[in-house]
């Protein structure tokens, strides 16, 4: 990649889902770069809603407002913990751009559809988002790979004690967890 080329969302949601560094320091200090991480939130979003068993509009609806959602706020928790705990160096907004393009496997939910080899794509997929958030985390707070790992943790185990509570008051976690 081109010092000083702004990469298309394409190009960057493939950097972002090789795991490639100067892709994740690119969007990190691109502060335009933050719609198209909200597109990508969503294009993940969608995929996800396809290649699950729900259906309908409801189903789509939910599952956007659920990945917006999770997006905000597992960005500012993990700024938070980043920042306050192994003293990072970063902007929520760099987090929001990271976390939003390390959503960028993703798309591959879309093959959860498929007879039989649904769970086991969708568990791939999965793992593979955990490591790219790793990475996204690391390159926005400039720590290194433990503290990531780590924040990353603290933060999902805080993200999900909140969604169950505001789950329980609402009727259902569904919204926040996807």
């Amino acid at each position: 990649m081109e010092m000083g080329r702004k990469s298309s969302l394409i190009e960057r949601m493939l950097g972002a889902a090789r795991l490639d560094i100067d892709t994740y320091e690119e969007v990190e200090h691109d502060t335009t770069a933050t719609s198209q991480a909200a597109t990508v939130v969503a294009i993940v979003a969608v995929a996800a809603a396809i290649g699950s068993v729900r259906s309908g509009s409801g189903g789509l609806i939910a599952g956007l407002i659920g990945a917006f959602a999770g997006w905000l706020i597992w960005s500012g928790v993990t700024y938070l913990i980043g920042t306050a705990l192994f003293e990072g160096k970063a902007t929520w907004g760099e987090l929001l751009r990271t976390l939003g393009f390390a959503q960028s496997p993703g798309v591959l939910y879309v093959l959860g559809i498929i007879p039989f080899l649904g769970g086991l794509v969708r568990l791939a997929v999965w793992i593979w988002l955990l490591v790219a958030g790793i990475i996204a985390i690391r390159q926005a707070l400039d720590i290194d790979t433990g503290k990531a790992i780590l924040t990353a943790l603290i933060g999902w185990a805080v993200y999900v004690v909140f969604a169950l509570i505001v789950g329980a008051l609402v009727g259902g976690a569904a919204w926040v967890l996807g």
